[in-house]
């Protein structure tokens, strides 16, 4: 038996390779692991009912006592939604910035959880645990506070970039510590996980500066016009770029959903947020304001079906009806995926009159480094190994090919999935195995408990429809005492297919009469026969295949 090499580092990914979002990534090293930020992601089309997804945590649970914290890098949902998932599993420290903190601690308030251990860090701050010490270091994001994670071994150093792009003129005044970053280059990087998700754009991203300019510009053509912003919740610099407009155009400003009424709640408390006390007003208030006095910043920015500026659009709001006039600018651009929900939502507040700003370089920059400043990073810190992170695999391919196009050699360069195991150390590297993995899909209050196969029903059920067959039999003689009744839904509406109904009636007064021939009182051998002959039926009929549900009632 080969001896355990206790020198090895492991780098696992549970979320964040191959897709966007569901970020978490475990470094472990002689018996110790951290877990850098626990992310969840939004359902894809084909998971029908599900409201998010989580990483599978399985290795975490099975390894629990040797986790010693959580380890944020900022506060987006894509790095913190799945906490309270998590920590109901496995209660370890959680480590982040003030903002970081403070945003989880509203989520975990939601989900009633107060026991949990949690630390504010600050930039530079070393957390010394027995075999690592983790840093946190200065980054620029779209959400003040963000950090990369440098995670110090006696094999070298684990940096960790976490989402970051290089703002020179940033809106909070802080921007990246690259003389920090310069100094772990030179005690030497010997693996440097990196964010892709805009290794594909050429160029460097814009400074977040730049959107002031589109909006005040906006704001100024919309001078009679009631504006209604939507971004994202937790664009906390973004949402001061709207506060400052607004309140140069003397404006009031009103919150809607109730995502951005936490996050503008936690931000202004902690300081994150400067709003002249008079600015701010309830969103009952707004009928005692004329349009050109108003600003409304609300959620939706992603065409989600259940946000305010989806339910505006559908003139579903409480308190809310889009008309005539209105400007709505949409300040984000589309998530991969979300493209047909936001066009969606644009066409029905085109249909009621608004005019509608989107998909505009004027208000809207990534949060995400481009290429150029890619380029930078690598330069920086001078990693002796790679792995691309936190994209789609086209993303983390194409930022691979940027590493090799530095001087990198290819075989130092690790482009690999979820639940990949990356074994290295001072000298080598290689990937060595694989963990469990997977989703974990949360639908309402039940984690984990919707799977393939529920999805396989759900998605029948909405392709086909279903019928319910409802019989009633004699226990003693097996005879029909009632029936067969047919139930359609979603399948045809039976007072129109009344030809239809009467055949299937007919097949299954056949089947019942050859069972009652044959005496069978088996009522599963007698379900399937119902189904298999109907089955056959309906398809040579409608060629399609709805649900079939037979129900035997004994009496």
């Amino acid at each position: 038996m080969l001896k355990k090499n206790v020198n090895k580092i492991k780098v696992m990914a549970l979320g964040g390779l191959g897709e966007i979002g569901k970020n978490m990534t475990v470094i472990e090293y002689r018996d110790e692991i951290i877990v850098i930020d626990a992310g969840l992601s939004f359902p894809e089309d084909e998971m029908l009912g599900v409201d998010i997804v989580i990483p599978d945590i399985t290795y975490l649970v099975k390894n629990r006592d040797k986790i010693k914290g959580i380890f944020i890098t900022h506060g987006h949902e894509d790095h913190i939604g799945a906490l309270p998932y998590v920590l109901k599993k496995i209660n370890v420290p959680i480590y982040g910035s003030k903002l970081s903190i403070g945003l989880i601690q509203v989520k975990l308030k939601e989900h009633k959880m107060n026991n949990v251990r949690l630390n504010v860090v600050d930039p530079r701050q070393v957390i010394k645990l027995d075999n690592m010490e983790v840093e946190f270091i200065r980054n620029n994001h779209s959400i003040p506070d963000a950090c990369s994670i440098a995670v110090h071994t006696d094999e070298g150093i684990i940096y960790h970039t976490g989402d970051f792009k290089i703002d020179l003129t940033p809106i909070s005044g802080d921007v990246m510590d690259m003389h920090r970053i310069c100094e772990l280059s030179e005690k030497g990087v010997i693996l440097m996980l990196a964010d892709s998700t805009n290794a594909e754009r050429p160029g460097s991203t814009m400074s977040e500066k730049t959107v002031g300019v589109g909006l005040d510009d906006l704001f100024r053509k919309a001078e009679n016009s009631r504006i209604i912003v939507a971004t994202f919740a937790s664009n906390i610099h973004r949402l001061q770029q709207i506060m400052n407009t607004a309140g140069h155009f003397n404006r009031k400003v009103a919150i809607s959903g109730r995502s951005m009424v936490n996050v503008v709640s936690v931000a202004k408390e902690l300081g994150y947020l400067e709003i002249p006390d008079d600015m701010l007003i309830d969103l009952n208030d707004i009928g005692k304001y004329q349009d050109h006095e108003l600003v409304l910043i609300t959620t939706g920015s992603q065409g989600e079906p259940m946000s305010a500026l989806a339910r505006m659009a559908s003139s579903d709001h409480k308190k809310v009806e889009i008309k005539s006039g209105d400007l709505v600018i949409i300040s984000a651009h589309p998530i991969p995926g979300n493209e047909k929900s936001i066009s969606k939502v644009i066409n029905f507040l085109f249909e009621k009159g608004a005019e509608v700003v989107y998909d505009d370089a004027d208000i809207h920059v990534s949060g995400h480094a481009c290429q150029e400043e890619l380029k930078l990073m690598h330069r920086l810190v001078r990693p002796k190994f790679f792995m691309p992170a936190h994209g789609e695999y086209r993303m983390l391919k194409k930022h691979s090919e940027i590493a090799q196009e530095l001087g990198m050699n290819e075989e130092n360069i690790f482009v690999m999935q979820t639940g990949d195991v990356l074994e290295l150390d001072k000298n080598s590297a290689r990937v060595s195995g694989r963990i469990p993995t997977g989703n974990i899909l949360v639908d309402g209050l039940g984690v984990g408990d919707v799977g393939n196969i529920v999805l396989r029903d759900r998605k029948h059920l909405s392709e086909d429809g279903l019928m319910i067959v409802v019989v009633t039999i004699s226990k003693e003689e097996g005879r029909v005492l009632a029936g067969p009744d047919i139930i359609s839904r979603g399948f045809v509406y039976v007072r129109e297919s009344e030809d239809l109904m009467d055949g299937a009636k007919a097949i299954i007064k056949q089947v019942l009469k050859e069972c009652e021939d044959k005496n069978i009182k088996e009522w599963a051998y007698l379900k399937n026969n119902i189904k298999e002959n109907l089955k056959e039926y309906l398809y040579q009929k409608t060629k399609r295949n709805p649900m079939i549900l037979p129900i035997i009632m004994e009496v």
